[in-house]
């Protein structure tokens, strides 16, 4: 098996769920930090924050993703992501690790039925992990879309 960057994504939870971004496409993984509320805009958008002197839009992901939302705890990590020349904030419950999951472990989503309509298309598959974990690949530029 290759240890090529197209297999390893950074993993993280959400509703008690794994979800995982291609590790190309994440910049950082911060501590949650102050955000600047901007008025009239998304509901899902939590505001901006100073990431090391730049100004980077952070979004709830799992109000993005129709999921029931959470207090934000010492658990919450921001993944700032890059997609084309945007950098992004995601929030998520935690962060927990960057893991190798071969394209041979992914399936499409078509198996996968049970899946909200509205976030069906943000996803790219699901991931099994050696342990035996599923992981729900994320299609970031889907998600960034509006």
């Amino acid at each position: 098996m290759s240890d090529s960057i197209d297999n390893k994504y950074v993993v993280f939870k959400l509703n008690e769920e794994y979800y995982g971004l291609p590790i190309g496409k994440v910049k950082a993984i911060e501590r949650m930090s102050q955000t600047t509320r901007i008025p009239n805009t998304y509901h899902y958008i939590k505001g901006v924050m100073n990431l090391r002197g730049e100004v980077v839009t952070v979004l709830d992901l799992r109000t993005k993703l129709n999921l029931p939302e959470k207090e934000i705890d010492n658990n919450s990590r921001t993944i700032v992501v890059m997609e084309g020349e945007t950098t992004v904030g995601l929030i998520v419950d935690s962060s927990s690790e960057v893991l190798t999951i071969s394209a041979d472990s992914i399936d499409s989503t078509n198996t996968a039925t049970t899946i909200d309509s509205n976030m069906i298309d943000s996803i790219t598959g699901i991931g099994k992990t050696e342990d035996g974990r599923l992981v729900i690949i994320l299609e970031l530029a889907k998600i960034l879309e509006n």
